[in-house]
């Protein structure tokens, strides 16, 4: 009975061990289909995908970016062929020593690779240095068995053809930041390119950048190329045409280098067509080279452009804001004449200050300038006359003229960093200063000082809406977009802002008054007269800091440098029949006589050999 007792026993062990190994089995089974399942259905495309690129690379062709060129065809900025470093990270076998090596050759930022490398996909090329020399070149290809994965792509580098000549208009390229690839406006965009970050190179960017191509290629296990399987071309960029002519900028470009031997000149002169808006000329000093930009620019040299303290990265032509000086008489006349607070022939008596309470308000020239008229004091600059127009208006009427004239608001034209300049009045100083305004801050603003601001942009057109009789014109810098086979996608034309609908004998007199600046003896602005082009101006002389009487007896080269006053200049031509403005303003230079108008006069001289004016008939 015991034999067939533990018989039994055994072969029920027996089933339960089958039974565990038929349910291990099986277990492993579905263990293995559903790893199959996850491998093949799940991660399949992924997989594919990576199977692919171990054989077929998918290689990136940049877009050749369109040029900018002058209104007379002339090229300012096109491309040119750079040679350019990268990894494949994948096939860099041993990256840390590879970059080793380099780095006794090259500078490198081995942080920002790392980052770059982590965040790009294993088969991705990853920029280590833009526009490498030839020398440099010349080492990697000695080199090459001992730098696996590292190899050198020949692709378009942006170049400034003229390097720093208009340098704040045409703008300059920077990589692309990581805030902006999360943007889908940026979806075409990959890590490392290069976008406008100013100026016209970021207005017109999705323009100018064209759209790149691709080409699949075979490779053997080290990343070789073998063969191309597919090609889709990469397309150019849109052109701009511009309103600059090059000639004009080249010539006062120099013009403004040469006004300081020792440290450059600050300041900015805009030359304008008075009808149109047209730009013609724009300069902004110190500059700078965009090329610097074109490769990458490297840490030291971009914190030594932010750390310089006569700042060239400033675009003084828009976002410089400065007391206009004695440029705002003409604000000042044009109120009170449109206010019929004064007959352009009576005369105001100067003694050479004004008196308002306790407070003396000087006249610039001390032993005052006599019985003058509206005309006399235009011409001649006499403070205390425009101090009289100016207590009598109040600075709201002051402020009311101003604002027609276009200053206050940014001009519109497309520029990054516009700034919209100042015009005071009684509600804005209780706004912003929580403060009333007083008398004699009136007396101040009558001659463009005391919270007064322009930017050099506002003043031409300013001087361009008295010169075109009344018109408040948009200023613009892009005539028209074409594409790469110069056919004309979209061109610009003029926009007039407002009318200001002046009156016209009050026309007349502000103009004559003009005329009398430059072309009368006593004129403040006769070193901008021509020969045979009659020119209107109004030069001012814009102060600093606020000086006692004393000081000012002082020689103009005993003033430090920093309290010395701005130099301005505003002029159109020709006086029968205007054709074109010019602002300048010199910073710490002085007269607005002495220093800007020689330039103006040079402006215009330059301008007028290219763009002769038509001969007038006084007949009409």
């Amino acid at each position: 009975m015991s034999f067939f007792r533990y018989s039994a026993e055994s072969s029920e062990n027996v089933r339960k061990k089958i039974k565990i190994y038929v349910i291990l089995v099986v277990v492993s089974f579905v263990c293995l289909w559903m790893r199959v399942w996850y491998l093949q259905i799940l991660k399949g495309e992924d997989f594919m995908g990576r199977s692919e690129e171990n054989r077929i690379r998918k290689v990136s062709l940049p877009a050749y970016r369109g040029t900018i060129k002058d209104r007379n065809g002339e090229t300012l900025v096109n491309v040119r062929p750079s040679f350019n470093l990268y990894v494949t990270p994948e096939d860099a076998k041993d990256l840390p020593n590879s970059l080793a090596f380099l780095s006794a050759k090259f500078e490198i930022d081995g942080d920002k690779l790392k980052e770059d490398i982590s965040q790009s996909r294993p088969f991705k090329n990853v920029l280590i240095k833009r526009d490498i020399s030839r020398q440099e070149v010349a080492y990697v290809e000695e080199n090459k068995m001992r730098l696996p994965g590292i190899h050198i792509k020949v692709e378009p580098l942006r170049s400034y053809v003229y390097k720093d000549l208009a340098a704040h208009i045409l703008g300059y390229l920077g990589e692309v930041s990581k805030e902006k690839l999360k943007n889908s406006a940026y979806s075409k965009y990959a890590l490392g390119d290069m976008i406008g970050r100013n100026g016209l190179e970021d207005i017109y960017e999705f323009n100018l950048k064209g759209e790149k191509g691709f080409k699949e290629v075979e490779v053997d296990v080290s990343g070789r190329e073998l063969k191309t399987l597919r090609k889709l071309s990469p397309e150019s960029g849109d052109s701009l045409v511009l309103t600059l002519d090059v000639r004009v900028q080249k010539k006062l470009e120099e013009w403004m280098d040469e006004i300081s031997k020792e440290d450059p000149v600050e300041g900015s002169v805009v030359v304008m067509k008075v009808q149109t808006g047209e730009i013609i000329a724009m300069v902004s000093k110190p500059s700078f080279d965009p090329n610097l930009f074109a490769a990458g620019i490297s840490r030291t040299k971009w914190n030594g452009l932010l750390r310089d303290g006569k700042h060239p990265l400033q675009n003084r032509a828009i976002d410089g804001q400065y007391p206009p000086g004695s440029t705002y008489k003409l604000v000042t006349a044009y109120a009170a004449l449109a206010e019929n607070l004064i007959d352009p022939e009576s005369t105001i008596f100067c003694p050479g200050h004004f008196r308002l309470g306790r407070g003396r308000y000087r006249c610039w020239k001390k032993r005052g300038h006599g019985a003058v008229n509206l005309h006399d004091a235009l011409v001649q600059s006499c403070d205390v006359y425009f101090y009289t127009l100016g207590y009598r208006l109040g600075v709201d009427n002051l402020a009311k003229y101003a604002k027609k004239l276009g200053l206050g608001a940014r001009t519109g034209v497309r520029l990054n960093g516009e700034k919209p300049g100042l015009v005071p009045s009684i509600q804005w100083k209780k706004k912003a200063r929580n403060k009333p305004w007083f008398p004699g801050e009136t007396i101040s603003a009558s001659i463009g000082q005391g919270y007064n601001l322009v930017t050099p942009l506002q003043n031409a057109s300013m001087v361009s809406t008295v010169a075109n009789g009344g018109l408040l014109v948009k200023p613009y810098l892009v005539k028209k977009t074409e594409d790469s086979e110069g056919k004309v996608i979209q061109e610009f034309f003029p926009e007039i802002v407002r009318n200001v609908e002046f009156d016209p004998e009050i026309l007349k007199h502000l103009k004559e008054g003009l005329r009398g600046v430059v072309n009368e003896p006593r004129g403040t602005g006769r070193r901008a007269r021509l020969k045979n082009i009659v020119v209107s101006g109004k030069t001012g002389t814009a102060q600093v800091v606020r000086m006692k009487d004393s000081d000012k007896i002082n020689p103009e080269d005993e003033t430090p440098y920093l309290f010395r006053d701005h130099a301005w200049f505003v002029a159109f031509a020709p006086y029968e029949k205007p054709e074109v403005a010019v602002s300048v303003i010199i910073e710490h230079g002085g007269h607005g006589g002495a220093t800007a108008a020689p330039i103006a006069r040079k402006v215009l001289e330059s301008y007028f050999t290219h763009y002769p004016p038509a001969k007038y008939d006084e007949s009409g």
